[in-house]
């Protein structure tokens, strides 16, 4: 009786174990399986990973190339501005030396005109008296005298103002003592106006005003010298020589533009 109980309980020893050794097998394939499926989940995760490196790696370093050729252009302008600015900065400098240049001559030339304006204007002033000029001795029309002095006044009329300055020196130089001598001398310092040789336009017509003071052509003369003084810059002389035009030739044909540039003159401060 004992030994069948032995035997019973080798038997289901021998049973136990059997079916405990097919489950650890069970479990150990199952274990297995799941291992392969996680690490090749890993691999596939890892190639992705590396995968989604290099793309960043790649984008990263166009970026990068990107931001050094910016700044390497950047650079470049930087350096254009640079030299612009200092390119600007010297004429600037040179524009106001400049301007400070001009406006030291413009002082200088006002102190002296000033200081010698002062000593005319110190001098005592006598009122001109009233003189009515008288009309010129009539020329025969046909003569070459007359003609020349046509000519030269076609000239001066048709803005030609160098060849009236040659026709009216030659009158003066062929017929000093012609009758029309003040008329061709007007003409004279009018061309030079014209051609802007303001100082011998008042040269000639102080001239006129000398050696013919009872010609019809000083009014103009007087006013030709006024405007030749205010382009010189000398308006005080300007003035006076207004002020003398307007006293002397009340009913001259030119008083009134006189008047005008007088008034105009006066209102320069």
């Amino acid at each position: 009786m004992i030994n069948k109980l032995i035997l019973a309980g080798l038997i289901l020893t021998a049973q136990l174990f059997s079916v405990s050794s097919h489950a650890a097998l069970f479990d150990d394939a199952e274990a297995r399986k799941k291992i392969l499926e996680l690490e090749k989940t890993m691999q596939s995760q890892n190639q992705a990973s590396q995968a989604t490196q290099a793309e960043l790696n790649r984008r990263l370093g166009a970026l990068e190339a990107m931001v050094k050729n910016g700044l390497a252009d950047m650079q470049t302008q930087l350096e254009v501005l640079k030299q612009d600015n200092a390119r600007l900065k010297g004429e600037l400098e040179l524009a106001n030396h400049n301007v400070d240049t001009t406006q030291q001559r413009q002082k200088d030339l006002y102190t002296d005109t000033d200081a010698r304006l002062r000593k005319l204007e110190a001098a005592p002033v006598v009122p001109p008296p009233v003189v009515e000029a008288t009309a010129p001795v009539v020329v025969e029309k046909n003569s070459q005298e007359f003609q020349l002095l046509e000519l030269a006044n076609g000239l001066s009329k048709e803005s030609k103002h160098k060849d009236a300055f040659n026709a009216y020196d030659k009158f003066l130089k062929d017929y000093p003592n012609s009758t029309l001598a003040a008329e061709a001398m007007y003409g004279l310092g009018y061309s030079q106006f014209a051609l802007k040789n303001y100082k011998s336009a008042i040269a000639t017509q102080q001239k006129l005003l000398d050696a013919h003071p009872e010609s019809l052509k000083v009014p103009d003369a007087m006013l030709n010298m006024a405007n030749s003084q205010i382009q010189l810059g000398l308006v005080p002389a300007a003035k006076k020589t207004l002020r003398d035009l307007i006293a002397k030739f009340p009913n001259s044909e030119v008083t009134p533009t006189a008047q005008k540039r007088l008034k105009a003159l006066e209102a320069i401060k």
